[in-house]
């Protein structure tokens, strides 16, 4: 693989990055707005549709789609479905960096479930970074300290949760099918419960806050086009990394959108559950020879 090959996947990895955390930011100011969660997931997903059909027609051809494992597929939508929702929901309830902060154990729970579930030899060293990482979201969260809603806590360590399981989902469906074939099916069969819930919950809104749902589906599936892509460019232990600058992205959104700044205690947490983070990748990396497959959310 050559340099300019890898260096092209680590700038489509930080330009996916800061579509995501511009999504992040319109879901919140479009709540604030008076949409509610369900509005914002049901556009999100419409507009993903036609995004993965054009990208798929345009590059390896809509005959990928073809699946013989679409139980397989509903699976993954209904845990994605999920994890969209707890996801979508932290970063509400949450200021926006203490929200992508807790989305940084999302390697923490995948190696817990990688030795429960596939049964993998985790070292001492992972368990170690394990250990680091939770302390470092204890320090984030202050149990009891009141700075944010340890509710909302909760909900952004269960999407992390939820998303280290469709990691793992990932990894079984990525034996038979293509990334691009996950990333169409998840999006079509999304839309039909979200279309029945949206139904129940469609609200009158003005022109820019339909413009800001229309921007949060765009740009969010522009973002998880470009994850996946960066995947084809480069090994994952040199995009992967490149995850950590969203939290930059968060904190000059809160600043610019919601005068809010991450607190001290975020500063301090933060870096601990990315160097855990770094770590279980690198230790990772060094155990398995590396295979692309289509990141979740």
């Amino acid at each position: 693989m050559s340099s300019d090959r890898i260096l092209s996947g680590i700038g489509l990895r930080l330009f996916a990055i800061a579509c995501l955390a511009t999504m992040a930011a319109s879901i919140k100011l479009v709540e604030a707005r008076g949409a509610s969660l369900i509005e914002i997931l049901f556009y999100r997903q419409l507009f993903a549709v036609p995004l993965v059909t054009a990208w798929l027609a345009i590059g390896p051809g809509l005959h990928t789609i073809r699946t013989k494992r679409i139980g397989a597929h509903i699976g993954r939508t209904v845990v994605g479905l999920t994890g969209m929702v707890f996801n979508f929901g932290a970063i509400v309830l949450l200021p926006l960096a203490e929200a992508t902060t807790l989305q940084f154990t999302v390697p923490i729970f995948a190696t817990i479930l990688g030795a429960l579930v596939l049964r993998e030899g985790v070292g001492w060293h992972r368990w170690l970074a394990v250990a680091t990482g939770f302390a470092g979201v204890l320090i984030v969260a202050q149990p009891g300290d009141g700075h944010f809603p340890l509710y909302g806590t909760a909900v952004g360590l269960t999407a992390a949760f939820l998303v280290a399981i469709i990691a793992i989902q990932l990894r079984q469906l990525g034996k038979t099918e293509a990334a691009g074939t996950t990333v169409f099916w998840f999006s079509v069969l999304s839309l039909p419960p979200l279309f029945i819930a949206y139904a129940f919950d469609m609200r009158p809104h003005d022109l820019t806050t339909f413009a800001l749902l229309g921007a949060t589906g765009i740009i969010g599936g522009i973002g998880q086009l470009a994850l996946t892509a960066s995947l084809r460019m480069a090994p994952v232990s040199a995009v992967v990394p490149m995850d950590y600058s969203s939290l930059v992205w968060a904190t000059l959104y809160g600043w610019l959108f919601f005068s809010v700044l991450p607190t001290p205690a975020t500063w301090l947490g933060a870096p601990i559950i990315i160097a855990s983070g770094l770590y279980i990748v690198w230790r990772e990396h060094k155990r398995h020879q590396e295979k692309p497959v289509e990141m979740s959310l």
